[in-house]
């Protein structure tokens, strides 16, 4: 049975091959994160009391009993573990709940206690030993193992969005693995299926302050965002340490990008020169705040991006969803009707040459 009260959820878990999911007691791991959440989380109940900023708004009575799922991806080293801390301390923080799930089977160590953990269903290490893979086949073939009982880890979700305001899903930071596999397609399909889904792409401010590490940022990010079709909000983290207002100017003004790129003259720099003229329009659709996950600055920010990514789900893409189902279901009974007509048919020659 698991609480998903603040600190110290307990983890459920599908079963593996030839199993039924179960939910069990937190480990040792899991206390010791826990603790460690708790401890984030009088930090963030500290910051709210004195700036009131970190705290989320207050869902409504739609919004609890379908509650947000926040996609977290992003490149290894972005701080997509440490915001994802942050974020579910600021949750707890503000007396609400999250439902938190881990996708990612090789992460040694989880800074916050999750309800959902795939590595306590598909053992990541034997998985690379029994199949003779790398690590990054490893990874896969983990979340592909995870994805033929994900199901069940819907019926796990959909029995607790009455009490959680948020679902919080952390990925492999080998973004890759996620965002372009079947698996991760299956995954967020799903997700976006029933309850509202935004992405939240995670980057490393410090490490685009280069022209050509941003627009590689933005054309990845850009990918995703096709990709899933989902509401998309770009999170620059560790503003603590370099603000990210000047990726705000290089989205926003075309002109001081060009002279970001001047400096530099190499076969990249003129890729990046051409590319930009081709995202400008993509910089539009983006939602974007600066968040530092080690001090919670920029959390409110992120937070009403949010309720416009759930706003956006409502009024574009279910409508859009539910379009492409009534088409789907169309086309369905279509081919019924005609193999029904083709079924007489047969039956009607039979008929006659007897």
């Amino acid at each position: 049975m698991d609480s998903g009260e603040g600190g110290g959820p307990s983890a459920a878990s599908p079963a593996g091959a030839g199993g039924n999911p179960t939910e069990a007691m937190p480990s040792a791991a899991a206390a010791a994160a826990a603790a460690a959440a708790a401890t984030m989380t009088a930090t963030a109940t500290a910051t709210a009391a004195a700036d009131g900023s970190a705290a989320p708004p207050a869902a409504d009575a739609a919004s609890t009993k379908k509650p947000p799922v926040l996609l977290c991806i992003g490149m290894a080293g972005s701080g997509k573990t440490t915001f994802m801390q942050r974020l579910n301390a600021d949750v707890h923080a503000a007396g609400k709940k999250p439902y938190v799930v881990n996708l990612d089977p090789a992460v040694s160590h989880l800074p916050f206690a999750a309800n959902i953990d795939i590595r306590d269903t598909v053992k990541y290490k034997e998985v690379m030993k029994e199949y003779s893979l790398g690590p990054n086949g490893g990874i896969m073939t983990s979340l592909n193992l995870f994805t033929t009982r994900f199901d069940q880890v819907m019926q796990y979700i959909e029995k607790r969005t009455a009490e959680v305001d948020y679902v919080i899903v952390d990925t492999p930071g080998q973004i890759e693995i996620f965002t372009w596999s079947a698996s991760g397609a299956i995954i967020t399909e799903t997700l976006a299926d029933s309850l509202p889904c935004a992405v939240v792409y995670i980057i490393d401010t410090p490490r685009i302050t280069s022209p050509v590490t941003f627009m590689s940022n933005m054309l990845y990010a850009c990918s995703i965002l096709y990709k899933t079709k989902l509401p998309f909000i770009v999170v620059f983290n560790k503003t603590d340490i370099v603000s990210h207002q000047f990726a705000v100017e290089w989205m926003t003004d075309f002109e001081a990008f060009q002279e970001a790129l001047d400096q530099d003259t190499s076969y990249v720099s003129n890729l990046s020169r051409s590319m930009s003229l081709v995202l400008e329009e993509f910089y539009h659709t983006l939602r974007v705040v600066g968040v530092s996950a080690i001090t919670g600055d920029g959390m409110s920010d992120f937070f009403a991006a949010v309720d416009d990514a759930v706003r956006e789900y409502h009024e574009e893409y279910r409508p859009e969803l539910e379009r492409i189902k009534g088409e789907k279901e169309a086309q369905n009974e279509r081919i019924r009707q005609s193999d029904l007509r083709r079924l007489r048919k047969d039956m009607e020659a039979t008929s006659v040459g007897g």
